[in-house]
Protein backbone atom coordinates (compact mmCIF):
# COMPACT_ATOMS: atom_id res chain seq x y z
CA UNK A 1 0.00 0.00 0.00
CA UNK A 2 1.38 3.35 -1.03
CA UNK A 3 1.57 6.26 1.33
CA UNK A 4 1.06 9.80 0.20
CA UNK A 5 4.55 11.04 -0.56
CA UNK A 6 3.48 14.14 -2.48
CA UNK A 7 3.44 16.08 0.78
CA UNK A 8 6.51 16.11 2.96
CA UNK A 9 6.05 14.79 6.46
CA UNK A 10 7.40 17.75 8.38
CA UNK A 11 6.91 16.06 11.72
CA UNK A 12 9.60 13.53 10.80
CA UNK A 13 12.09 16.32 10.07
CA UNK A 14 11.14 18.01 13.34
CA UNK A 15 11.54 14.79 15.32
CA UNK A 16 15.07 14.44 13.95
CA UNK A 17 16.40 17.88 14.81
CA UNK A 18 14.62 18.06 18.15
CA UNK A 19 15.95 14.64 19.15
CA UNK A 20 19.48 15.51 18.03
CA UNK A 21 19.26 18.67 20.13
CA UNK A 22 18.28 16.49 23.10
CA UNK A 23 21.30 14.28 22.32
CA UNK A 24 23.61 17.31 22.54
CA UNK A 25 22.18 18.37 25.90
CA UNK A 26 22.36 14.77 27.11
CA UNK A 27 26.05 14.50 26.25
CA UNK A 28 26.90 17.75 28.02
CA UNK A 29 25.40 16.40 31.25
CA UNK A 30 26.64 12.87 30.59
CA UNK A 31 30.31 13.79 30.22
CA UNK A 32 30.35 15.35 33.72
CA UNK A 33 27.84 13.04 35.42
CA UNK A 34 28.19 12.22 39.11
CA UNK A 35 26.67 8.74 38.93
CA UNK A 36 29.89 6.90 38.27
CA UNK A 37 28.82 6.12 34.70
CA UNK A 38 31.72 6.42 32.29
CA UNK A 39 30.78 9.48 30.27
CA UNK A 40 34.06 10.56 28.73
CA UNK A 41 35.40 12.47 31.73
CA UNK A 42 34.18 12.77 35.32
CA UNK A 43 32.24 14.90 37.77
CA UNK A 44 33.65 18.43 37.95
CA UNK A 45 31.34 19.89 40.59
CA UNK A 46 31.58 19.51 44.36
CA UNK A 47 27.87 18.76 44.64
CA UNK A 48 26.90 15.70 46.67
CA UNK A 49 23.77 15.39 44.57
CA UNK A 50 23.69 16.60 40.96
CA UNK A 51 19.94 16.87 40.50
CA UNK A 52 20.29 17.74 36.81
CA UNK A 53 21.77 14.28 36.15
CA UNK A 54 18.14 13.13 36.34
CA UNK A 55 17.82 14.37 32.74
CA UNK A 56 19.96 11.41 31.67
CA UNK A 57 17.46 8.95 33.13
CA UNK A 58 14.45 10.78 31.72
CA UNK A 59 15.58 10.68 28.09
CA UNK A 60 18.12 7.87 27.63
CA UNK A 61 15.66 4.99 27.16
CA UNK A 62 13.86 6.57 24.18
CA UNK A 63 15.94 9.17 22.36
CA UNK A 64 17.93 6.73 20.22
CA UNK A 65 15.00 4.32 19.64
CA UNK A 66 12.94 7.16 18.14
CA UNK A 67 15.77 7.93 15.72
CA UNK A 68 15.82 4.30 14.56
CA UNK A 69 12.02 4.32 14.30
CA UNK A 70 12.12 7.43 12.13
CA UNK A 71 14.93 5.92 10.07
CA UNK A 72 12.67 2.95 9.32
CA UNK A 73 9.89 5.28 8.21
CA UNK A 74 12.28 7.26 6.02
CA UNK A 75 13.58 4.04 4.44
CA UNK A 76 10.03 3.13 3.40
CA UNK A 77 9.46 6.56 1.87
CA UNK A 78 12.74 6.36 -0.04
CA UNK A 79 12.08 2.85 -1.33
CA UNK A 80 8.70 3.87 -2.73
CA UNK A 81 10.55 5.86 -5.39
CA UNK A 82 13.83 3.94 -5.66
CA UNK A 83 15.01 0.40 -6.25
CA UNK A 84 16.73 -1.83 -3.70
CA UNK A 85 20.01 -1.27 -5.52
CA UNK A 86 19.64 2.50 -5.35
CA UNK A 87 18.72 2.25 -1.67
CA UNK A 88 21.84 0.21 -0.82
CA UNK A 89 24.05 2.55 -2.81
CA UNK A 90 22.56 5.60 -1.14
CA UNK A 91 22.81 4.14 2.38
CA UNK A 92 26.38 3.01 1.77
CA UNK A 93 27.50 6.47 0.74
CA UNK A 94 25.51 8.28 3.45
CA UNK A 95 26.13 5.88 6.32
CA UNK A 96 28.97 3.42 5.74
CA UNK A 97 31.50 5.79 4.16
CA UNK A 98 31.42 8.40 7.00
CA UNK A 99 31.56 5.68 9.66
CA UNK A 100 34.55 3.91 8.09
CA UNK A 101 36.55 6.12 5.74
CA UNK A 102 35.46 9.14 7.73
CA UNK A 103 37.17 7.72 10.80
CA UNK A 104 40.52 7.84 9.04
CA UNK A 105 39.86 11.18 7.34
CA UNK A 106 38.52 13.16 10.30
CA UNK A 107 37.11 11.32 13.31
CA UNK A 108 40.55 10.24 14.54
CA UNK A 109 40.64 13.79 15.94
CA UNK A 110 37.76 12.82 18.22
CA UNK A 111 39.74 9.74 19.13
CA UNK A 112 42.72 11.91 20.09
CA UNK A 113 40.63 14.18 22.32
CA UNK A 114 38.87 11.24 23.99
CA UNK A 115 42.18 9.51 24.65
CA UNK A 116 43.68 12.67 26.12
CA UNK A 117 40.69 12.99 28.44
CA UNK A 118 41.21 9.45 29.71
CA UNK A 119 45.04 9.62 29.86
CA UNK A 120 45.23 6.78 27.35
CA UNK A 121 48.47 8.02 25.80
CA UNK A 122 50.29 7.38 29.05
CA UNK A 123 49.65 3.66 28.73
CA UNK A 124 50.63 3.40 25.05
CA UNK A 125 53.60 5.78 24.96
CA UNK A 126 55.88 3.04 23.65
CA UNK A 127 53.48 1.86 20.97
CA UNK A 128 54.52 2.60 17.34
CA UNK A 129 52.96 5.78 15.93
CA UNK A 130 51.03 3.94 13.26
CA UNK A 131 49.44 1.71 15.88
CA UNK A 132 48.60 4.77 17.98
CA UNK A 133 46.91 6.31 14.95
CA UNK A 134 44.74 3.22 14.43
CA UNK A 135 43.78 3.27 18.12
CA UNK A 136 42.77 6.92 17.69
CA UNK A 137 40.71 5.95 14.63
CA UNK A 138 38.81 3.29 16.56
CA UNK A 139 38.39 5.61 19.54
CA UNK A 140 36.92 8.22 17.20
CA UNK A 141 33.88 6.10 16.35
CA UNK A 142 31.92 7.79 19.15
CA UNK A 143 28.42 8.77 18.05
CA UNK A 144 28.87 7.12 14.65
CA UNK A 145 27.78 3.78 16.09
CA UNK A 146 24.26 4.88 15.20
CA UNK A 147 24.89 5.14 11.46
CA UNK A 148 26.97 1.94 11.48
CA UNK A 149 23.99 0.00 12.82
CA UNK A 150 21.64 1.82 10.49
CA UNK A 151 23.65 0.75 7.46
CA UNK A 152 23.59 -2.90 8.58
CA UNK A 153 19.84 -2.69 9.21
CA UNK A 154 19.35 -1.27 5.72
CA UNK A 155 21.02 -4.32 4.17
CA UNK A 156 18.90 -6.67 6.26
CA UNK A 157 15.79 -4.73 5.26
CA UNK A 158 16.50 -5.28 1.57
CA UNK A 159 16.79 -9.03 2.18
CA UNK A 160 13.50 -9.03 4.07
CA UNK A 161 11.82 -7.08 1.26
CA UNK A 162 13.00 -9.65 -1.28
CA UNK A 163 11.39 -12.41 0.78
CA UNK A 164 8.14 -10.86 1.97
CA UNK A 165 7.17 -9.23 -1.37
CA UNK A 166 5.25 -6.37 0.33
CA UNK A 167 2.85 -8.75 2.11
CA UNK A 168 4.02 -7.66 5.56
CA UNK A 169 4.13 -4.07 4.44
CA UNK A 170 0.51 -4.16 3.29
CA UNK A 171 -0.56 -5.86 6.50
CA UNK A 172 1.20 -3.18 8.51
CA UNK A 173 -1.28 -0.56 7.32
CA UNK A 174 -4.08 -2.44 9.05
CA UNK A 175 -2.36 -2.66 12.44
CA UNK A 176 -4.98 -2.03 15.17
CA UNK A 177 -4.24 0.25 18.10
CA UNK A 178 -4.25 -2.63 20.62
CA UNK A 179 -1.49 -4.36 18.67
CA UNK A 180 0.49 -1.13 18.50
CA UNK A 181 0.40 -1.05 22.30
CA UNK A 182 1.49 -4.70 22.52
CA UNK A 183 4.52 -4.08 20.32
CA UNK A 184 6.16 -3.19 23.62
CA UNK A 185 6.57 -6.94 24.23
CA UNK A 186 8.82 -7.74 21.23
CA UNK A 187 10.80 -4.60 22.05
CA UNK A 188 11.46 -6.03 25.51
CA UNK A 189 12.35 -9.46 24.13
CA UNK A 190 14.71 -8.00 21.55
CA UNK A 191 16.59 -6.27 24.34
CA UNK A 192 18.18 -9.62 25.18
CA UNK A 193 19.38 -10.34 21.64
CA UNK A 194 22.78 -9.57 20.10
CA UNK A 195 24.14 -7.19 22.70
CA UNK A 196 27.85 -6.58 22.37
CA UNK A 197 29.99 -6.76 25.52
CA UNK A 198 31.95 -3.74 26.79
CA UNK A 199 30.62 -1.35 24.10
CA UNK A 200 27.05 -1.38 25.35
CA UNK A 201 25.54 0.97 22.75
CA UNK A 202 25.53 -1.78 20.10
CA UNK A 203 22.20 -3.28 21.14
CA UNK A 204 21.63 -4.85 17.75
CA UNK A 205 18.34 -6.67 18.39
CA UNK A 206 16.78 -3.90 20.45
CA UNK A 207 17.25 -1.08 17.96
CA UNK A 208 16.47 -3.32 14.99
CA UNK A 209 12.91 -3.84 16.24
CA UNK A 210 12.35 -0.07 16.26
CA UNK A 211 13.76 0.23 12.74
CA UNK A 212 11.55 -2.58 11.44
CA UNK A 213 8.45 -1.24 13.18
CA UNK A 214 9.15 2.12 11.59
CA UNK A 215 9.33 0.56 8.14
CA UNK A 216 6.48 -1.95 8.25
CA UNK A 217 4.02 -0.24 10.59
CA UNK A 218 4.56 3.43 11.35
CA UNK A 219 5.43 4.43 7.79
CA UNK A 220 1.73 4.08 6.92
CA UNK A 221 -0.35 7.23 7.10
CA UNK A 222 -3.27 5.05 8.18
CA UNK A 223 -1.34 4.03 11.30
CA UNK A 224 -0.18 7.58 11.94
CA UNK A 225 -3.78 8.77 11.84
CA UNK A 226 -4.67 6.14 14.44
CA UNK A 227 -1.92 7.02 16.89
CA UNK A 228 -2.53 10.76 16.46
CA UNK A 229 -5.93 10.24 18.10
CA UNK A 230 -4.20 8.79 21.14
CA UNK A 231 -1.27 11.22 21.21
CA UNK A 232 -2.22 12.78 24.54
CA UNK A 233 -2.69 9.44 26.37
CA UNK A 234 0.61 8.19 24.90
CA UNK A 235 2.39 11.35 26.06
CA UNK A 236 0.95 10.95 29.56
CA UNK A 237 1.95 7.26 29.69
CA UNK A 238 5.45 8.10 28.49
CA UNK A 239 5.82 10.90 31.03
CA UNK A 240 4.73 8.59 33.85
CA UNK A 241 7.09 5.81 32.74
CA UNK A 242 10.04 8.20 32.36
CA UNK A 243 9.35 9.57 35.84
CA UNK A 244 9.08 6.10 37.38
CA UNK A 245 12.27 4.99 35.65
CA UNK A 246 14.07 8.07 36.93
CA UNK A 247 12.79 7.65 40.48
CA UNK A 248 13.78 3.99 40.63
CA UNK A 249 17.26 4.15 39.11
CA UNK A 250 18.36 7.71 39.81
CA UNK A 251 16.88 8.21 43.27
CA UNK A 252 16.14 4.85 44.90
CA UNK A 253 18.98 2.89 43.27
CA UNK A 254 21.31 5.87 43.75
CA UNK A 255 22.34 6.38 40.14
CA UNK A 256 22.28 2.85 38.72
CA UNK A 257 23.83 2.45 35.28
CA UNK A 258 20.87 2.90 32.91
CA UNK A 259 22.98 2.12 29.83
CA UNK A 260 24.10 -1.39 30.74
CA UNK A 261 22.76 -4.71 31.96
CA UNK A 262 20.76 -5.49 33.94
CA UNK A 263 18.91 -2.14 33.90
CA UNK A 264 18.59 -1.87 30.14
CA UNK A 265 17.12 -5.39 29.98
CA UNK A 266 14.27 -4.75 32.44
CA UNK A 267 10.63 -4.42 31.29
CA UNK A 268 10.46 -0.85 32.65
CA UNK A 269 13.33 0.17 30.37
CA UNK A 270 11.68 -1.40 27.31
CA UNK A 271 8.31 0.16 28.15
CA UNK A 272 9.88 3.58 28.65
CA UNK A 273 11.80 3.27 25.39
CA UNK A 274 8.78 2.17 23.38
CA UNK A 275 6.12 4.48 24.79
CA UNK A 276 8.59 7.37 24.85
CA UNK A 277 9.15 6.84 21.12
CA UNK A 278 5.44 6.37 20.50
CA UNK A 279 4.68 9.57 22.39
CA UNK A 280 7.22 11.52 20.36
CA UNK A 281 5.96 10.12 17.05
CA UNK A 282 2.23 10.54 17.75
CA UNK A 283 2.69 13.89 19.49
CA UNK A 284 4.77 15.39 16.69
CA UNK A 285 2.45 13.96 14.03
CA UNK A 286 -0.48 15.65 15.76
CA UNK A 287 1.07 18.87 17.07
CA UNK A 288 4.39 19.23 15.24
CA UNK A 289 3.60 18.68 11.57
CA UNK A 290 4.66 22.15 10.46
CA UNK A 291 7.56 23.87 8.80
CA UNK A 292 9.07 27.32 9.17
CA UNK A 293 12.42 28.90 8.38
CA UNK A 294 13.96 27.85 11.70
CA UNK A 295 12.77 24.23 11.53
CA UNK A 296 13.94 23.94 7.91
CA UNK A 297 17.34 25.38 8.83
CA UNK A 298 17.71 22.93 11.73
CA UNK A 299 16.49 19.98 9.66
CA UNK A 300 19.08 20.55 6.96
CA UNK A 301 21.89 20.61 9.54
CA UNK A 302 20.76 18.02 12.08
CA UNK A 303 23.02 15.31 10.62
CA UNK A 304 26.06 17.56 10.89
CA UNK A 305 25.10 18.54 14.43
CA UNK A 306 24.88 14.87 15.37
CA UNK A 307 28.20 13.94 13.77
CA UNK A 308 30.33 16.84 15.08
CA UNK A 309 28.78 18.02 18.36
CA UNK A 310 30.69 15.67 20.63
CA UNK A 311 34.04 16.90 19.36
CA UNK A 312 33.07 20.41 20.41
CA UNK A 313 31.98 19.64 23.94
CA UNK A 314 34.79 17.12 24.57
CA UNK A 315 37.37 19.68 23.35
CA UNK A 316 36.02 22.18 25.87
CA UNK A 317 36.26 19.46 28.52
CA UNK A 318 39.89 18.82 27.66
CA UNK A 319 40.88 22.48 27.59
CA UNK A 320 38.78 24.01 30.36
CA UNK A 321 38.00 21.16 32.74
CA UNK A 322 41.16 19.09 32.53
CA UNK A 323 44.04 21.39 31.47
CA UNK A 324 42.82 24.84 32.56
CA UNK A 325 40.11 24.81 35.21
CA UNK A 326 37.23 27.25 34.81
CA UNK A 327 34.20 27.68 37.09
CA UNK A 328 31.89 24.68 36.79
CA UNK A 329 28.79 26.52 35.46
CA UNK A 330 30.95 28.16 32.79
CA UNK A 331 32.38 24.80 31.72
CA UNK A 332 28.86 23.40 31.29
CA UNK A 333 27.79 26.47 29.31
CA UNK A 334 30.87 26.48 27.09
CA UNK A 335 30.44 22.74 26.45
CA UNK A 336 26.86 23.25 25.33
CA UNK A 337 27.75 26.20 23.10
CA UNK A 338 30.75 24.37 21.62
CA UNK A 339 28.55 21.38 20.80
CA UNK A 340 26.36 23.53 18.58
CA UNK A 341 29.18 25.67 17.16
CA UNK A 342 31.29 22.65 16.20
CA UNK A 343 28.22 20.80 14.93
CA UNK A 344 26.99 23.56 12.67
CA UNK A 345 30.40 25.07 11.90
CA UNK A 346 32.24 21.92 10.88
CA UNK A 347 29.26 20.80 8.83
CA UNK A 348 29.18 24.15 7.01
CA UNK A 349 32.90 23.93 6.25
CA UNK A 350 33.36 20.25 5.42
CA UNK A 351 30.15 20.03 3.36
CA UNK A 352 31.72 22.51 0.94
CA UNK A 353 35.01 20.67 0.41
CA UNK A 354 34.87 18.31 -2.60
CA UNK A 355 35.87 14.67 -2.00
CA UNK A 356 36.55 15.34 1.68
CA UNK A 357 32.83 15.90 2.28
CA UNK A 358 32.17 12.50 0.70
CA UNK A 359 34.62 10.83 3.08
CA UNK A 360 33.38 12.56 6.24
CA UNK A 361 29.68 13.23 5.54
CA UNK A 362 28.75 10.98 2.62
CA UNK A 363 27.90 13.96 0.40
CA UNK A 364 28.32 13.11 -3.26
CA UNK A 365 29.13 15.52 -6.08
CA UNK A 366 25.95 17.34 -7.02
CA UNK A 367 24.29 16.82 -3.63
CA UNK A 368 22.85 19.89 -1.99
Amino acid sequence: MKSNTNERRHYIDNIRWITVTIVVIFHVIYIYNAEGISGGYKQISNMDFQWFDSFLYLVYPWFMPILFLVAGISSRLYLEKHTNKEFIKSRTVKLLVPSTIGLFAFQFIQGYVSMRLNNAFETINEVPKIVTYFIMVLSGTGVLWFIQLLWAYSLILVLIRMIEKNRLLSAGAKTPIWMIVLFCLPVWGAGYLFNTPVIVVYRIGFYFVFFILGYFVFSHEEVIEKIKKYAVPFIIIAAVLCTIFCIIYFVIKDGANYADAPVNRYPIFAATAYFGSLAMLSGMARFGDFSNKFSEWMSKRSFGLYVFHYLGLSTVTLLFAKIWTLPVPLVYLLSLIAGFIFGFGLYAIISRIPIYRWMVLGIKKGDK
